[in-house]
């Protein structure tokens, strides 16, 4: 009878912690049950290996060095050449809906001064897919560009600050420039493709690194 009695109890009890796990795990902040999730980046041509043989892109070798370093952390690249700050911020809501990711990298702006869409909603999208990130509870990392001086010395200034403004104001860390040692090297000719836009397959590592610096502070 005592026997039986003990073994209610513990039936008792594990019922009990299953509701209490279940119920915490629905009361959870967003930040902790994204935790454990991949690691998404939002890029443009200069993510999605434009002109590069495939798997020679900096994306693509830091799903190599995470591997290396026995990151047990999932990559999604979701870059797309061509891509605007309005581009990504349409079709950001989804992806995170549909991967869940714990990290964010957002490596957007370039085609926007391409184009010479206003600085303003360039910002402004930039500050909405932060927030979107951070609100779906991922740790956010932005990374900026600079333009030639050709675009003039006001626009070239404000476009770099740009970029800290919003890591600055959503408090998000930042890789202040992608092509640093490439794009203002005194040698940069060498670093990019034909078009002189594109960096080569021989920049790829050296981008990686330059994310790599704040990118490894953001990894569970």
């Amino acid at each position: 009878m005592q026997d039986k009695l003990r073994a209610m109890r513990r039936r008792r009890h594990f019922i009990s912690a299953g509701l209490a796990f279940g119920l915490l795990g629905a009361w959870l902040p967003a930040a902790v049950q994204a935790a454990t999730g991949p690691l998404l980046v939002l890029g443009d041509s200069l993510s999605a290996e434009y002109g590069l043989a495939r798997g020679t892109g900096w994306v693509s070798l830091l799903q190599q060095r995470l591997q290396a370093q026995k990151k047990h952390v999932t990559l999604v690249n979701a870059s797309v050449s061509g891509e605007t700050t309005s581009g990504g911020r349409s079709r950001l809501p989804a992806l995170l809906d549909l991967h869940k990711p714990s990290v964010v990298v957002i490596e957007l702006g370039g085609n926007d001064a391409l184009r010479g869409l206003p600085l303003q909603s360039t910002q402004a999208n930039l500050d909405a897919m932060v927030q979107a990130a951070r609100q779906a509870g991922a740790r956010v990392l932005l990374v900026g560009m600079q333009v030639p001086p050709n675009y003039g010395s006001s626009y070239t200034r404000q476009f770099e600050q740009m970029f800290s403004t919003v890591a600055q104001a959503q408090k998000v860390a930042l890789v202040p420039f992608l092509l640093a040692g490439i794009g203002d090297a005194a040698d940069a000719a060498q670093w990019f493709q034909a078009d002189r836009i594109h960096p080569n397959a021989q920049a790829q590592p050296r981008m990686l690194d330059n994310v790599w610096l704040q990118l490894s502070k953001l990894l569970p």
